[in-house]
């Protein structure tokens, strides 16, 4: 009575070891892409950069709506999409310009915004 009770669980816990694998559809690449935009600090309105900085160039961002159903532009996704191009440019800051919301059909786009800025590479406090 007893072999055929450990025959079992062997069979059923041999089933469980083997050489499995994860396989992911996330590329480490496509993750350092997206969380890029994390390292640009966004100067806006009042807020300007303390200290010394390189102006590297201008960058923008653009956030579209297609289609009727798609989800409204959003200035928040166009100051992202202007985040990236800034860390594009080994920017560590952006200094936001001007941002401006259409929601006029125009260019393809039902509602549309747009950020221009200026990426910046600011000077990195010294650790003491």
């Amino acid at each position: 009575m007893k072999m055929p009770t450990v025959t079992v669980i062997v069979l059923l816990l041999s089933g469980c070891a083997g050489d499995y694998r994860f396989n992911s559809n996330l590329d480490s690449d496509a993750i350092n892409d997206y969380f890029k935009a994390s390292d640009v600090t966004v100067f806006e309105g009042k807020l300007s950069p303390q200290g010394q900085y390189e102006v590297l160039g201008l960058v923008e961002g653009e956030s579209c709506q297609i289609k009727p159903n798609d989800v409204p532009a959003a200035i928040s996704d166009a100051r992202t999409q202007a985040r990236r191009a800034a860390a594009d440019k080994q920017a560590n800051g952006l200094i936001i310009k001007r941002c401006a919301l259409f929601e006029e059909a125009d260019q393809g786009c039902i509602s549309r915004a747009l950020c221009v800025g200026q990426a910046i590479k600011m000077a990195k406090p010294e650790a003491k």
